[in-house]
Parts: structure tokens; sequence; C-alpha cells
């Protein structure tokens, strides 16, 4: 918003409240704000006299999604303005969503008068009371000149340290008053340095490791690490990993590259864990997810977990289970200083990118290097064989689905391999954590390649939060393709949000594969209930879609046989190219569970013993 917006106002003050938050938001260079008001406009009212795009929701929570994918995919703060009471609490899942991701999302509330609170107001609640926990900062301005100082601190907070969400509650007396006009802050994200003691210290413990993986997290994420994150990989001989969050971080094709960590690691991936000596974790909080299927804390002294090195911006983040150092500073930072740290090791050039590369890497794998282990069969050229059995184990379990689907199904890992034929290189794929959706977590039924984004859900995994937050990673990268993998399940819980998909100006593609409802705990049930139980998640009911989205002027096409899937997906991203978001509903069989699953076990799935072996 320029400053003559407010001239009748005069030079000292903005009209309202809700114009100087508008200002504010226009400061930040926000490309969208996500809301649902309440009963006052004067949200509305303010933005309507800004060029900032605004997307009216249907649901505050489904808003929440929005602006923590926006965040996410933008790496700049997104923003949510929504009213009081109810519509405050409605938003609570995805404030839970956009801390546990790090997502720097700004929520602004109305809140109750103060000279009515504690009077029983219409739609009183102690919204600082139910906030405070999802959120990094939170607070309430009851007097003019205070709301300006905290819209400055609640950017600053939300993109510095470790970033999140912050909240500002407008109190409602504030609506038509006038507040004082203020020179701005910068919201810059500061990336701290590595302190030097620190940096030497740790880099000598990856010079002593014989055995390294990397793990790169979602702190990676618009650190411009990925370049340098390779490079440390080549130089020291290191698999690479990513958590769920932090793939489009580095480039899945880097050919030490074995794809994404944990509960998604697979064998012969999982050996590589079992066997490495040192981890050096960047830019992730070693969730549970992320270190499912380490090794054991062993018996009477015996531990055969790795030293990890942690690297996090944010003090609570620190793990301190296990034996292992810490680095408080940024990502990009740290590694860029351990390779000035750790010398060369060897003539030649580095590892080139693609499967195909040698060993002429600039790391000398003879012996005597104090590093590597100095024959054939070492931990570099091991990491290369784990890479080329995920590949053998893929194409096994492909051509096995081919001959094994049912009647009117199509195999999940076809789905992935047709998208991947459909869309362009620099594609962002949204997902979701279903049963069948979670497919596309593990490497190589989908790649992450150098030019390609990924939006996940973080550990919370919320229901639904992919298939809107998809949404707020349209207007993040306009022009980029933007398709999100959901199941029905999870697009159910935002359809009525068709309409607000129809009215955006950045489409996406939406694959929803369709197993007739909530197929995760349908399976969980069926294990423990047999198939007598009384109680049931999927039904063969259709899904009712298309009519919603036809009437909406949304693309859809249903797939129920292989030889339709590439016609439609190529039909849905014509459409989407040519301005119009498109669903395509596949259908699925329960029984194609994902690798490595051998049925949901509660929150984890159980591993098939037999699981890459690959007949070898």
């Amino acid at each position: 918003m320029s400053a003559d917006t407010h001239a009748d106002a005069g030079d000292d003050a903005y009209p309202t409240a809700w114009d100087a938050v508008a200002d504010h938001l226009h400061h930040l260079g926000v490309s969208a704000v996500f809301g649902l008001p309440g009963d006052d406009m004067g949200p509305l009212a303010a933005l309507e006299k800004s060029a900032l795009p605004v997307v009216l929701c249907r649901d505050q929570r489904n808003a929440a999604f929005m602006a923590t994918g926006h965040a996410l995919t933008s790496g700049r703060p997104a923003v949510c303005v929504i009213g009081k009471g109810p519509a405050l609490t409605n938003t609570l899942t995805g404030l839970l969503e956009a801390r546990s991701a790090a997502a720097p999302v700004l929520l602004v509330a109305e809140g109750t008068a103060l000279g009515r609170v504690g009077t029983g107001a219409f739609q009183e609640v102690d919204q600082l009371a139910a906030v405070r926990p999802h959120v990094k900062w939170a607070a309430r301005a009851d007097l003019p000149e205070q709301l300006p100082r905290l819209l400055d601190k609640a950017a600053a907070v939300a993109v510095n340290g470790t970033p999140g969400p912050v909240y500002v509650e407008v109190a409602e007396q504030l609506a038509q008053s006038p507040v004082p006009r203020t020179a701005w802050r910068p919201a810059t994200r500061q990336r701290p340095a590595p302190d030097p003691a620190v940096l030497a210290e740790t880099a000598g413990v990856i010079a002593r490791a014989r055995r390294p993986l990397l793990l790169v997290g979602g702190g990676a994420r618009h650190s411009g690490a990925g370049h340098a994150v390779e490079l440390l990989a080549e130089r020291i001989g290191a698999g690479i990993f990513t958590t769920a969050s932090g793939r489009g971080s580095v480039d899945e094709n880097h050919p030490l590259s074995c794809g994404v960590s944990g509960l998604y690691c697979v064998p012969p991936a999982d050996t590589l864990w079992q066997d490495c000596d040192l981890v050096l974790a960047l830019g992730s909080r070693l969730e549970e997810t992320a270190t499912f299927g380490w090794p054991p804390r062993g018996q009477g002294g015996q531990d055969r977990q790795p030293t990890v090195v942690q690297v996090t911006l944010g003090e609570e983040s620190v793990v301190t289970d296990g034996h292992g150092h810490h680095v408080l500073a940024d990502v990009a930072h740290t590694v860029e200083g351990w390779l000035h740290a750790l010398p060369e090791r060897g003539p030649g050039k580095a590892e080139a990118a693609g499967d195909g590369a040698g060993d002429g890497d600039g790391v000398r794998d003879g012996a005597g290097d104090g590093v590597r282990d100095g024959d054939s069969d070492g931990w570099r050229g091991r990491v290369r064989a784990v890479r080329q059995g995920l590949a053998e184990g893929a194409a096994a379990r492909t051509g096995a689905a081919l001959l094994t689907v049912r009647e009117g199904t199509v195999p999940v890992s076809q789905v992935l391999a047709s998208l991947d034929r459909t869309l362009p290189g620099d594609r962002i794929l949204v997902q979701e954590n279903g049963l069948q959706d979670m497919w596309s977590y593990f490497f190589p039924h989908w790649t992450v390649g150098r030019e390609a984004g990924s939006l996940v859900p973080s550990e919370q995994t919320p229901l639904g939060f992919g298939a809107a937050a998809a949404m707020g990673a349209a207007l993040a990268a306009p022009g980029r393709p933007v398709a999100a993998l959901v199941g029905d399940g999870a697009f159910h819980l935002m359809r009525a949000e068709l309409p607000t998909l129809a009215a955006s100006s950045a489409p996406v593609l939406y694959v929803v594969l369709d197993n007739g409802g909530y197929g995760w705990l349908q399976s969980n049930l069926d294990r423990v209930s047999g198939a007598g139980s009384r109680f049931a998640f999927t039904s063969a009911l259709g899904t009712g879609t298309e009519g919603i989205a036809r009437a909406n002027g949304l693309g859809h096409r249903r797939v129920d046989r292989l030889d339709g899937l590439d016609p439609a997906l190529l039909e849905a991203w014509r459409l989407c190219e040519s301005g119009t978001s498109a669903i395509v509903e596949v259908s699925v069989g329960l029984e194609d569970t994902p690798p490595g699953v051998d049925q949901p076990a509660g929150d984890f799935p159980t591993r098939d013993k037999n699981e890459g072996d690959y007949d070898r």
C-alpha cells in the first residue's frame, strides 16, 4: 500500500488499526493474504484499498494450512487474517502444523474489546491463552501506539531463529481508531555463522569419521546450501539422505543420494544407517519419523548408535539423546565452513552428478587417507551400490504391480511414473501422508531433482493439510507447476474450498487416490478385527466430486484403468497451463501398500522382512 493511500487521515496516523496492518503487510512484501473475517469487515475494507491479493476461504483451518504452504514454499512470512472466538480456535490445528513445520506464519485476529473482557461478551475467549502453546510469540494490542511495534516484533520473531508462527490480536476498540504511523523495520531473516571453535571441533569429528551420512532436514530449505552439501558429501564420501520436509534441499539425482530417511527408508538403504559412524544432521530436529529404524540402544554399555553432529538455528531444537555435538548456526554457513576446514584428499575433480559417475571425484579411495575404507568395497562404493539397489527394487515392485493389479484399479507406482512424465522438471509436488499417497515418499518411486520442489506435512501430519496447502504453494510460486497427490479422505476435508480454488489465480493439479475413504485406518482396523468388524473407514460409494468440480468450472477426470491414466493427466495439465485447476481421481486398491510397509501398525508400519531382497 502506498503512503498516499491514507492522505485523508493526515501524515501522522493511519485511519484505523486495520489500515496499519495492511500497510505492514505491504512492507513485508507478502504476495497473498489468506483468511475468513468475522462480522467486522474492517480488515477487508483496509485490504481492499491495497493491491494485496486476498484469498477468502470457507474454513479458517484451511486458511491456516494455505498460509503455511505459502510460507514453506516461498521461505517468506505468510499471513492469515481471521475473526475472533471460534474463528481463532478453528486455526489451532493449522498453527500446530506451522509450528511443527517451522513455517513463518503471521496470524492476525480480532479480539474482544478491552472494556468488555470478562463480561461474557459475544464470542469472548481468552485467545492469547488458547494460541500461546502453538506459536513462537503472541501479543495483543489494546492501545493504538502498541500495534506498530507488535507487528514489527512479530515479523522479526517469525523469520529468525527457528522460523515459526506468531500471533497478533487487535482489540475491537481499535477497529476505528487512528494508529500512529511508523517507519517499519526490515523483516530480514538473519543467518548466524557458527562459532569458530565449535566449527573447528566438529570439522575434526568429520575428518576422523570413516562411514559418514548426511541427513538434510527442513531447516536447510531456502538456505541455498544444496550445492555446498553435495560438495561436502563428495569430499568425505558420505551418503546423502533427507528428511521428508528436507526434500528439495539437495538434488536426489546426485550419485550419493539415497532418498528419504527414517520411516521412508527401505533396504538396502537401511543397512547404511546400521553401520554408519557419523551423522551430520543439517537443519533437522531428529524427530521420530526421521530416526525411525536407527540402531537401538545397546545393552550393557554397548551403544551402536552413531555420533550425531546437529546443525540447527534454535537451541530449543537441540537433541541430546546420545553422543554428539550441536552447532547453533545457519546450515549454509556451517557447511561452507567445514568445506574450508576439511582439506582436499586427492587429485582430480569433484564427483559429477549422475549415476554413471566414476571414482575420479577428488577423494582418494586408496589406503592411508585416514578417512574412508581403502578398497573397492569401501563406504563410498557401498553408498553407490545401495543407490543402485534402490533403483532395482523400485523396478521390481513396479513390474510386480503391473502383473497383480486388481481390475478397476491403477497401481500407485504407475500414477507417480505418469506424473513424472507429464509435469515439467520444475514441478512442486505437495503431499499428504495417508496409506497410498505415502508411496511418493519412497525414493526412487518419486525423485525430487535439482529444479523440483516438495511440500509435505510435518510429523504432525494433520489430514487435509496438503490438499489445502497446495493452493498456498501455487500462489507462492506463480508460473511453476504445482501438483497435489492426496488421498480421497484428505481431499474431502477441503472440498468446501473448491470455489476458493476456482477463484484462485494459481491453478493446481489434484491427483486424488481413491481407495474409498481412510485407507490407513481401515488397514489398521482389518489387522485387529478382520473382515467381520461392524466398523468401517472405507466405502464403495462414489465420491461425488465430479459434480462439485464441474459446477465450479474445474476440470475433472476419473481413471479406473491404467491405459486411461496418461491421457487424463495430460488433459488435466493442459487445463492447468491455461489457468484452470483440475482434479484427476484415480481408483487404487487398499492392498497397494507402499514399499517397506507390510501393514500399518498404529502410528508406524511394520517392516516387510523380505523387502529389499529383490530376488538377487
